[in-house]
């Protein structure tokens, strides 16, 4: 699956300037203009990397920023800022807010890209290489070979994608209706306990000679992967 990236940004220009190039080195874009719908968007389908710019209509960068960084299911999704504020107390101002990095207006956008590679490096390893690890789970994204303990596991081809979008998003709790959005994608209708049929499967292929069950099923809420025991 591609490092899934949210834009917000008012600018046409800059939004069509920052697509073009993020589509090019093979992320996926989505873009909204106003800040109330790109705080919606980031809470409902929580994307892997959120590009925010500070001043937008209806929210600010900063006030969207805060809200995130409260949110449990939001808090751990690494943001960076695009802004034309390139005074000391404004780039601290936004680092305090919540924001891992700070881009000012003009940049290039090979500058982006790096900058976008350096947090994920640092705030979402898993993202930057093609090998997952959780505990004694692995996950070859090259190869598509998962193993637990060393020994191989057999999995469908929904149940590799799940267990990859939990690996790559460790601890985080997500619905049924994320869990649809981001491993059947947004334009297959699927019955939302139609994900209970594939943990299960997952589960049961995953959890062999009596392993640790790391799939946690949070009431009301949804699915993790975590080690809470």
């Amino acid at each position: 699956m591609k490092t899934r990236i949210l834009l917000i940004e008012d600018d046409e220009n800059i939004t069509e300037l920052v697509r073009y190039n993020l589509e090019r080195a093979d992320y996926k874009v989505d873009a909204v203009a106003d800040g109330e719908d790109g705080l919606y968007r980031a809470s409902e389908e929580a994307p892997d990397l959120i590009l925010l710019d500070w001043m937008l209509p209806n929210l600010s960068g900063l006030e969207i920023c805060r809200q995130l960084r409260r949110n449990a299911e939001t808090q751990n999704i690494p943001i960076i800022m695009l802004t034309a504020r390139a005074d000391e107390p404004d780039r601290i101002r936004g680092l305090e807010t919540g924001a891992d990095d700070y881009i000012c207006k003009p940049f290039s956008p090979k500058e982006l890209i790096a900058r976008i590679q350096a947090v994920l490096r640092r705030l979402r390893p898993a993202l930057a290489g093609h090998e997952l690890a959780f505990e004694d789970i692995k996950l070859d994204s090259v190869s598509h070979r998962v193993t637990r303990g060393g020994k191989p596991i057999q999995l469908g081809p929904t149940e590799y994608r799940l267990l990859r979008h939990f690996m790559e998003n460790p601890r985080r709790v997500f619905s049924r209706e994320q869990l649809l959005d981001s491993v059947w994608g947004h334009d297959v209708y699927v019955e939302p306990r139609t994900v209970d049929v594939h943990i299960r499967r997952l589960r049961k292929a995953i959890n062999v000679d009596d392993a640790p069950d790391y799939i946690r099923t949070v009431r009301s809420a949804g699915y993790s992967l975590d080690n809470y025991n």
